[in-house]
């Protein structure tokens, strides 16, 4: 374990590891205090339901994902990516700098166009990322270094949006907003710090000849992608693990209320567990795979969501019948409850196991020149599962009427089907050894 944190006293690592992270972590810290005000305030004021403005903001989020990640990863691929990253901060600041007028005059629209171009930036600094990794790597290495991209990643989603939900609740709505704008463009500039610290190295194809056309490179990329069949079965259950992963997730607010009868501060436990369960698996992917680029543990993995996704249902069905809405200090102390502790604990640990060989395995064997290209499809696909996830859950949820615990069933027993698929054909389709990858 001690090489695999060794890599964070690399230049060629620790300064894009925390550029990812302060991104990510910014990225989460505004979408959550955003969504915090439109519950609370803005759908008031402007006459809307709030789960109009909710899903309107997931939307403005999640669509430049579909509309820009082709072109971000034409752009990956013909520049270099320290250059790259240092505008896309600079973007990201004035961004937030927009946000800071949308929020002290409180703009709602503003703040909404604010998150399409978060949504655009997180779009075309993917590629950028992905990409980096097995460039600045050796091949022995990447498997330590994507775990400490995920779990670090898990780490910065849960604080931003624990840190969001905190400036939203703390204080007036005047200081609410007022500390929001702060932290937001502060957290850019530290982003932007970081990233200077970023190594150059060599453009992987600076001879591309960039297509600005949205909709014809998107289907260009699905191809390349395509054309690989490996490659694309992997990135295929990637996208399936953000599918399982937004539905469990979603659903965590409201079967907290209606299940357990808890307040929000049981909401943050319980994605706390799933957040350190996912770090956990995501390193131990390092020694369990002894650093191989390996698929051991993806069938693991795939078990591990299932059984603990269908033990889920179980322990939620054994709840007792509660009246009055229960605070942590209560559930914490009742032992009926920690059954359903265990089971996210280990849906995110196993989510671990099965989603970090993924990603190496996509960076390990996308070709060089065209691999930010790949890793572009890879954020196509990863939007349209998780847009199928919200879909899928609306018409099991509120058509049919299934309850969550039977949405749980069913998502395991899906799981069961894409994950062995994927396990099949990966390893049908992948060669017997990964192309180069990392410095010489």
């Amino acid at each position: 374990m001690s090489s695999q944190f060794s890599l964070l006293k690399k230049r060629r690592f620790l300064p894009m590891f925390l550029t990812q992270f302060l991104g990510a972590f910014n990225d989460n810290v505004f979408k959550q205090a955003l969504l915090l005000l439109l519950t609370y305030y803005a759908a008031q004021q402007m006459g809307l339901a709030i789960s109009l403005l909710n899903n309107l903001a997931a939307l403005l989020f999640i669509l430049p994902f579909f509309l820009f990640s082709s072109t971000a990863g034409q752009i990956a691929d013909k520049y270099e990516k320290s250059m790259l990253i240092r505008r896309l901060k600079l973007i990201e600041i004035a961004v937030m700098s927009l946000a800071t007028v949308g929020f002290l005059l409180q703009w709602y629209g503003l703040l909404l166009l604010a998150l399409f171009l978060m949504g655009a930036h997180s779009s075309l600094f993917g590629p950028v990322k992905y990409a980096y990794l097995p460039q600045a790597l050796q091949p022995d290495e990447l498997v330590g270094g994507n775990a400490l991209f995920q779990s670090g990643t898990s780490v910065s989603i849960l604080t931003g949006t624990m840190l969001g939900g905190v400036l939203v609740a703390s204080s007036t709505l005047e200081m609410t907003l007022i500390w929001t704008c702060v932290t937001v463009l502060s957290i850019a500039i530290l982003g932007w710090l970081a990233s200077r610290g970023i190594p150059q190295l060599p453009a992987a194809t600076p001879d591309l000849n960039i297509d600005w056309n949205i909709f014809r490179t998107s289907a260009s990329t699905l191809r390349e992608a395509w054309a690989l069949r490996g490659v694309f079965y992997a990135i295929i259950g990637i996208s399936w693990f953000w599918y399982y992963g937004a539905t469990f997730l979603t659903q965590i607010p409201e079967f907290t209320t209606k299940l357990l009868v808890a307040d929000p501060s049981v909401v943050t436990f319980l994605l706390t567990l799933f957040t350190v369960g996912v770090a956990t698996g995501s390193l131990l992917c390092k020694t369990l795979l002894r650093n191989q680029i390996s698929l051991k543990l993806l069938p693991i993995g795939v078990v591990g969501l299932s059984v603990f996704a269908l033990d889920l249902y179980f322990s939620l069905n054994q709840l007792p019948v509660v009246s009055n809405m229960q605070s942590l200090n209560q559930i914490l102390d009742n032992p009926v409850y920690w059954r359903v502790f265990v089971d996210l604990l280990g849906l995110g640990m196993f989510g671990g196991f099965y989603i970090v060989p993924l990603y190496a395995v996509m960076q390990a064997y996308a070709p060089e020149a065209r691999r930010a290209r790949i890793i572009a499809a890879n954020n196509i696909l990863n939007a349209f599962f998780m847009v199928v996830s919200a879909i899928i859950a609306i018409v099991l949820l509120s058509v049919l009427a299934l309850s969550l615990p039977m949405l749980f069933v069913y998502t395991a027993a899906l799981n069961l089907l894409i994950g062995g698929f994927v396990i099949v054909k990966t390893r049908q389709h992948l060669p017997k050894s990964p192309l180069n990858t990392g410095l010489s």
